[in-house]
């Protein structure tokens, strides 16, 4: 019986694409006890995983950590992170260990010199190879996330427009190149014809506000209303899902959602892009998710996002063609491709 750490510090989106490893590990190796490290903050995204038996959380006191994970004298460590901190981790252990390469060479080149020569690997597919020496493969099945039943949203707290079908937008994300502007967001969200819900944190809400004035009726600002797992059930409610490199465009995945993800600063170049098992799309008539990128020369401008524009004109999202966008979510609403 194998007993394995994984550690994964952030963030929503790359737990959340990480999420086969613990699914395959504890299904595939008889008798696997699983334990998995993560910054507290983001507790609520693995908090209900039935493939993970026990977490253990980094705040700031790194050797508390370690000193707690010593007790449990793992098998194997996996590193899905590989920074500084998992790395003193793994040393400390002092235990077989499997960590994931997170291609940062090929990432500066790609962002910094506009050279690709990425693998054209999804970050999920390294994440499972990075098991793959302990006979775990694959199984086709995608990404997991798991609503707890007391967040579920409950139908009276939806507006009653709503009840019968919206389209979830993601208005959100952590850097500012990642995001549509207010006023091209305000113009995409006026010209689809459909029940919109907005999701996004608190630190969103101000920004909601600004586009469901537009028509408060057919837009429902929901940012900084729900807590993660109340917002995702939003998301698992909706007919589709538009959203920005963010970690709800990833769990918008994992809950099987049509998703049409507008890209900025990062792109889908840097293989994170939306990501569905193998099953799940064999059973699709048609593509179940499209990426709206322009692929100028400048983009992606980093791996992460960044809070401005490094040449101060933001083409990348200012010059997006709104009413290309609002047909293909028409298009998918009518039941069609996007």
């Amino acid at each position: 019986m194998a007993k394995i750490l994984v550690i994964r510090f952030s963030s929503i989106g790359d737990i959340v694409l990480a999420s086969p490893v613990f699914r395959c590990l504890k299904k595939q190796l008889p008798g696997a006890v699983i334990h998995f490290a993560t910054k507290s903050a983001f507790s609520m995204v693995t908090a209900s995983n039935p493939y993970i038996d026990k977490f253990f959380y980094y705040d700031k006191d790194l050797q508390l950590l370690i000193d707690e994970l010593k007790k449990e004298h793992y098998d194997y460590v996996i590193d899905l992170h590989n920074n500084f901190r998992s790395n003193k981790i793994r040393r400390a252990l002092k235990t077989q260990s499997y960590t994931i390469d997170k291609l940062n060479i090929q990432k500066f080149l790609l962002t910094k010199l506009n050279i690709d020569v990425m693998p054209d690997k999804h970050i999920t597919q390294r994440s499972l190879e990075t098991v793959a020496a302990l006979k775990v493969t694959d199984d086709g099945l995608g990404l997991n996330y798991f609503i707890p039943e007391k967040d579920v949203v409950q139908t009276n707290d939806i507006p009653t427009a709503h009840q019968h079908g919206f389209i979830a937008i993601v208005i959100g994300a952590n850097y500012f190149t990642k995001k549509l502007p207010v006023h091209k967001l305000q113009e995409l969200c006026y010209k689809i014809d459909h029940p919109i819900i907005l999701i996004g944190g608190r630190e969103d809400q101000s920004t909601g506000e600004a586009i469901a004035a537009l028509d408060p009726i057919k837009i429902y600002n929901a940012c900084g209303k729900f807590n993660l797992n109340e917002s995702a059930d939003l998301i698992r409610r909706s007919k589709m899902v538009v959203s920005h490199d963010t970690g709800m465009q990833y769990i918008a995945c994992a809950l099987q959602k049509p998703v049409l993800a507008i890209w900025g600063g990062t792109s889908p170049k840097l293989d994170v892009e939306p990501y569905y098992g193998k099953v799940f799309l064999q059973k699709q008539s048609y593509p179940v998710y499209e990426n709206v990128v322009l692929n100028l020369r400048c983009q992606p401008c980093s791996k992460y996002g960044t809070d401005h524009c490094p040449l101060e004109h933001f083409n990348c999202m200012e010059k997006q063609d709104i009413d290309t966008i609002v047909r293909k979510v028409q298009n998918r609403l009518a039941g069609g491709p996007f």
